[in-house]
């Protein structure tokens, strides 16, 4: 098995974005004669499966809050919140199996490595998860595409467990959806099952040890390596523009949804019935007991085809005046509701 690091001049990228760009560059362009691996650990982010609505498994005020990046991937399973505190794998292979059997072969060798450890009751729950006694400390991904098999999973070492639920803990009123929504399990850091001896590792030293166990090696100096040239990082860089760093791909490719929202302002009561379709608000219903001279349909079609985007949507209602429509009502608060981070008034 192959060793790529995901590092420019050797240097290690710890965007998650550039990160995602690099693996389905690898997956599509790099071929060797044997399996390849690829470890990452990234900056605090957040990782969207292929078929979800991306708004509709974030908490949008801590995400902004806290500038966390989102990016969606290629492989299905739910959402999960990354940071320093994990070590992630990428697995390609040019040998897929069935869909069980690829998780059970990508699983094997952690479930031991961290055996090793001194990890007791390690084992595979479902199809994709792996546990210890009732933890969540792993959730893995798959695809297969022209023939190559692209499977990983996070290992949980140490998590910011107050983040990953306030930014993971979508707040949004009655939304229906098509997208496949995650499923929330207890989740656990590693570190308290190792042995006394492993307690005290850094990160950094834990993916060292389970890189050695997977490549099964002594020193990963005696590691198969294939490194990233000028010219591969060329068509990363124009493949993270395209895809992993475009609002298009991480929020407008999320399937259809609609949703109804409603607020009590100091100027009265707003109701909001969406519909979004690739990030764009396809059709729009306002009521409410606010006073105003205007149509409110005017309002309505001023929004009707724009993304689902805080300067968009402010862009849109500042072609009209919004006061005309509803009285007391700034283009702040309505897009504060459209976008879920309306605090209503007590």
């Amino acid at each position: 098995m192959y060793l790529i690091e995901i590092a420019r001049h050797g240097v290690i990228t710890r965007k998650m974005g550039e990160q995602m760009a690099a693996q389905e560059y690898v997956l599509n362009h790099i071929k060797l004669d044997d399996d390849i691996l690829l470890p990452y650990r990234c900056e605090p982010s957040i990782q969207i499966g292929k078929y979800q609505n991306t708004i509709q498994e974030i908490n949008v005020d801590y995400v902004e809050k806290h500038h966390l990046p989102i990016i969606r991937r290629e492989t299905g399973g739910g959402a999960i919140y990354m940071d320093m505190g994990a070590a992630n794998f990428i697995f390609i292979s040019d040998h897929p199996a069935s869909v069980s059997e690829n998780f059970r072969r990508i699983y094997a060798p952690a479930i031991s490595g961290l055996e090793a450890l001194g990890a007791t009751n390690v084992s595979q729950r479902g199809r994709n998860d792996l546990e210890i006694e009732g933890h969540k400390i792993s959730g893995a991904a798959q695809t297969v595409t022209n023939g190559r098999l692209y499977a990983g999973y996070s290992l949980l070492m140490d998590i910011d467990g107050d983040a990953m639920a306030a930014a993971l803990r979508p707040n949004r009123k009655k939304i229906a959806s098509k997208g496949i929504q995650s499923v929330r399990k207890r989740v656990g850091g590693i570190r308290p099952y190792l042995a006394e001896e492993y307690q005290h590792i850094s990160v950094d030293d834990f993916e060292e040890l389970m890189l050695k166990h997977f490549l099964e090696v002594d020193d990963l100096t005696q590691a198969k390596r294939y490194e990233l040239t000028d010219k591969d990082w060329e068509a990363i860089d124009a493949l993270y523009a395209e895809k992993y760093g475009n609002w298009e791909w991480n929020y407008g490719a999320s399937p259809h949804y609609s949703y109804q929202r409603d607020a009590r302002f100091s100027a009265g009561t707003v109701d909001i019935q969406l519909e979004v379709e690739n990030g764009q608000l396809t059709q729009l219903k306002i009521y409410g007991d606010f006073f105003g001279k205007g149509e409110i349909k005017d309002v309505e079609e001023a929004l009707t085809g724009v993304t689902m985007r805080r300067e968009d949507l402010l862009q849109a209602l500042n072609t009209i005046a919004l006061d005309q429509y509803m009285s007391g009502i700034e283009p702040e608060e309505l897009v504060d509701l459209i976008l879920d981070q309306h605090q209503t008034e007590e």
